[in-house]
């Protein structure tokens, strides 16, 4: 299964299973919807962002930081982000991509692909079966002042 990747110019990146699987790796261990501690495996969102020419870190100013990053699931659930709650420079958090819980592949209803917010203290954002992940703009530009 790919993953779908949109940045703010429109230039959408597809990216494999394959390819996926040699991204650099980083798990984290926090407690699932059942409240069992488990462990995720997979690639920082931050990271799979950058493979897409999303910019981040010093790039990451202006104009853009009124963009947000819309998380679509294959059931048609949404959520969103600031690009600044996933930047590495802007923030310790991380936000994961999995693909393993528990050192086994996720199963067909979370996976192939879930977002892990362990800093969230609600589920509502661990979104399960991502298909795709788009940099959007929000309204329209604000008017320079007088």
């Amino acid at each position: 299964m790919s993953l779908k990747l949109t940045n703010d110019a429109g230039k959408t990146t597809v990216i494999s299973a394959e390819r996926f699987a040699k991204l650099p790796r980083q798990t984290v261990t926090a407690k699932d919807h059942a409240g069992a501690m488990a462990t995720y495996s997979g690639v920082a969102l931050a990271e799979l962002l950058g493979a897409a020419e999303v910019k981040l870190g010093k790039d990451l100013k202006g104009a853009l930081l009124a963009n947000c990053l819309l998380i679509q699931a294959a059931d048609g659930y949404r959520v969103v982000f600031s690009l600044a709650e996933v930047d590495p420079i802007t923030t310790s958090n991380v936000i994961l991509v999995a693909d393993r819980k528990d050192d086994k592949p996720l199963d067909a209803k979370e996976g192939p692909y879930r977002l892990v917010v362990p800093s969230d203290k609600r589920f509502s954002r661990w979104v399960r079966q991502v298909t795709e992940i788009s940099v959007e703009q929000v309204g329209k530009p604000i008017p320079k002042r007088q």
